[in-house]
């Protein structure tokens, strides 16, 4: 997958080099290079194995080149980890407010299982860092899974308010039936490999995920 020059921030700031320099388009790509082959690497080494010998020798630059744009490979990783995070955070956010959950509640489920699973697929080896380190205490991944989850968990409320509002639905707490969907998403997601070799297929995940999540909106619990 590639990153996007601006991976990282929608600023200058956000692209500045480790001497405070903001790199022209040359130096941009450059960034850009270092930050696919990091998202590559982490697909086959751990991010604690990880060096930045193996990044530059993948690049074909120098470790020197590497350390013009970041600090440590845990730099790279966590700019990998906010892009991500902000990025696929407004894509589920939008499935979720897009959606009508009163007249296509099982639309809108659907589409929102359908997404959380293609994101957690496709971004594994990044999503297993953010989780490890937030684990571990490490602040800045633990933001990271705030901005991919926290829109989710907010618009999800929204829909439920909006539908004890209309009377659609019987009173509940909006926040905790955020709270519940947006953890069952995020695992399952998390475990769907595990799961498939475990018995459950894919589609029977998605259309689990899909019911309880159309129940927990727009029907009774």
């Amino acid at each position: 997958m590639s990153t996007a020059v601006g991976a990282g921030g929608s600023s200058g700031d956000g692209l500045r080099a480790v001497d405070g320099r903001i790199p022209g388009r040359r130096g941009q790509q450059t960034r850009a290079r270092l930050l696919d082959v990091t998202r590559d690497l982490l697909e086959t080494t751990g991010y604690r194995e990880l060096r930045v010998v193996d990044i530059a020798r993948m690049a074909d630059m120098s470790s020197a080149t590497f350390y013009q744009y970041f600090h440590d490979v845990h730099s790279a990783i966590l700019v990998l980890a906010d892009d991500f995070a902000v990025t696929s955070g407004a894509r589920l956010e939008a499935v979720i407010v897009d959606a009508d959950w009163t007249r296509r509640a099982d639309e809108a489920a659907n589409q929102l299982a359908d997404a959380f699973l293609d994101i957690w697929a496709r971004n594994q080896p990044l999503l297993r860092v953010i989780d490890l380190a937030s684990g571990e205490g490490d602040e800045r991944f633990a933001a990271c899974r705030r901005r991919l989850l926290n829109p989710v968990g907010e618009a999800l409320a929204a829909a439920v308010r909006a539908q004890v509002a209309a009377a659609e639905v019987a009173r509940r707490s909006p926040n905790a039936v955020a709270g519940v969907l947006t953890a069952m998403l995020a695992h399952v997601s998390a475990h769907q490999r595990g799961l498939e070799e475990w018995g459950a297929s894919v589609d029977a995940l998605r259309a689990t995920m899909a019911g309880i999540v159309r129940t927990a909106i727009a029907g009774e619990l």
